[in-house]
């Protein structure tokens, strides 16, 4: 289908571009958002009509978005939530908890602004982006951890799970290590099967 764009859409195009795309996102997405219209003869001489206001109302929200960017680009927001000792969340984090973090946090962000490909689904430090305008976007981090200590240690730039990770490893080494001390205890466990050997022997 043909679609003559009202604003710029990411990976499609600029005001004004007809451009041909999948009848289900033109129905389901760009044309309820009044992202564009069918490019129909009658729609085409209703843009060039609008044209000019339709770009200088571009113009005034892209202008406004750039201001309020400010207040947005590189916020850092830190969600603590439960999770399995491999980091793996009991649940996710979606784009309402970010929005309801960002304006505790005193800035004002809509949910169909932040851009989230996939729920987060683990602890650690994401980087999201937010839409603010078709051509004006910025990012911000959201941290989520497990503790505000936990999320203290991954803002300095630990990774806690690798961390955790090598005490684990240590700790299964260390019971098995052949330097330490645990020889007596290994020679005891290991005695009964060098009697049964020589049994068989004889």
């Amino acid at each position: 289908m043909d679609v003559i764009l009202l604003e710029r859409v990411e990976k499609l195009g600029a005001i004004g571009d007809v451009v041909s795309v999948k009848p289900g996102f033109a129905r389901n997405y760009l044309l309820p958002r009044k992202k564009a219209l069918r490019a129909n003869e009658a729609n085409r001489k209703v843009f060039e009509a609008n044209r000019a206001q339709i770009e200088a109302d571009n113009a005034a929200r892209k202008a406004t978005a750039e201001k309020d960017s400010k207040g947005v680009d590189g916020k850092s927001v830190t969600l603590i939530r439960q999770a399995s000792n491999t980091g793996q969340l009991y649940g996710s984090v979606s784009v309402r908890d970010i929005a309801e973090a960002l304006q505790a946090d005193g800035v004002k962000v809509q949910k169909n602004q932040i851009v989230l490909d996939k729920p987060i689904k683990a602890i650690g430090v994401n980087t999201v982006k937010v839409a603010l305008h078709p051509e004006v976007s910025v990012n911000i981090t959201v941290n989520v951890a497990r503790s505000p200590e936990e999320a203290e240690l991954q803002a300095q730039g630990v990774d806690v799970m690798a961390e955790m990770f090598e005490k684990d490893a240590a700790g299964f080494t260390e019971a098995f290590d052949p330097n330490a001390e645990p020889g007596d205890i290994a020679a005891a466990t290991a005695a009964p099967a060098p009697a049964e050997g020589e049994e068989a022997a004889a």
